[in-house]
């Protein structure tokens, strides 16, 4: 069997939440927290290796929340998503607090994979079927050393990927009708008001969106290949950075956008009809709560996760 990594970002500083880590809130009835079900469901699907990115000062608690336990299951690396990690000659500009975002975070696993990789985010919950459907491409019918980059993601329906308790961010696709991405815009302050969902662009106006669009939720399948794609754009994006501008970010979503727009990617959207939740916000946990309980009760998972 082709071997494929699960790479779990979690440096996340979880602001939005409320100053506490999000990523290690539990929800289950044992304990478990979301990442939990996403290595339970990855590993059922075939994956056979877990890397975490996190941040150097959550090393300790990171690993005794879930990362020791996850080691008895599989094998685990550690990576460390710092704002100094830099290329050569660049340095961090004065007041800048928050690493280069999730195309930096990606980076750092180079030279950690060999095989196909599935990024997801820490705090979401993603659902089994799209888990099999990644899996089963990357295995079947990713070609690693295309001259296109082969990617595939986690097509998500918009309706269900949205917080009651507050705006959220998404990458609304543009999808071929033979399933491919055409185009992905990062889209801002998406919720829903009434009979209609409301968003807008990265300058604050409004744009159209609707519910039964395809949305991204940072889940992508990459060739390994890819990592050096990463780290020859990274240098360029610095470059392009206005000066004052210290929240600019690197960001999968826009790196995988140029390829496609350039011909140089192309990316197969595996839709799934699952439900997405997390914990966006302090106030979304108790409907988390509430969904894996009803996940348990329908025979999804198991009382306590890993008997």
């Amino acid at each position: 069997m082709k071997n494929t990594a699960l790479v779990i970002m979690a440096a996340g500083i979880g602001s939005r939440f409320g100053g506490g880590i999000k990523q290690l809130e539990p929800v289950g009835p044992g304990g478990e927290i979301i990442m939990d079900y996403s290595i339970h469901d990855a590993l059922e699907a075939g994956f056979n290796k877990i890397i975490f990115i996190i941040r150097k000062d959550l090393e300790q608690a990171f690993k005794e929340i879930i990362g020791n336990r996850i080691e008895k299951a599989a094998p685990v690396e550690y990576v460390f998503q710092e704002l100094k990690d830099l290329p050569e000659g660049y340095q961090v500009p004065e007041g800048r607090t928050k690493p280069w975002g999730t195309g930096q975070a990606v980076l750092s696993i180079k030279g950690l994979v060999n095989e196909p990789f599935l990024v997801i985010n820490a705090d979401d919950y993603y659902g089994k079927e799209v888990f099999r459907k990644i899996h089963d491409y990357m295995v079947n019918e990713m070609d690693e050393n295309a001259a296109v980059y082969d990617i595939c993601m986690g097509g998500f329906i918009l309706e269900n990927t949205l917080s009651e308790n507050g705006a959220v961010t998404r990458g609304v696709c543009q999808v071929s009708k033979e399933g491919y991405l055409t185009g992905v815009r990062e889209t801002y302050d998406i919720q829903k008001k009434g009979d209609k969902i409301e968003a807008n662009d990265e300058k604050g106006n409004p744009v159209s969106v609707k519910g039964d669009q395809h949305v991204s939720m940072n889940m992508w399948g990459l060739p390994p290949k890819f990592l050096d794609e990463l780290e020859q754009g990274f240098p360029e994006f610095l470059d392009s950075i206005k000066d004052g501008n210290l929240k600019a970010e690197y960001l999968l979503p826009d790196i995988i956008d140029r390829l496609i727009q350039s011909g140089r990617g192309c990316v197969r959207v595996l839709e799934t009809r699952d439900k997405w939740f997390g914990v966006t916000y302090k106030e979304d946990k108790e409907a988390v709560v509430a969904s894996i309980r009803k996940l348990i009760a329908d025979g999804v998972y198991k009382e306590n996760l890993y008997d």
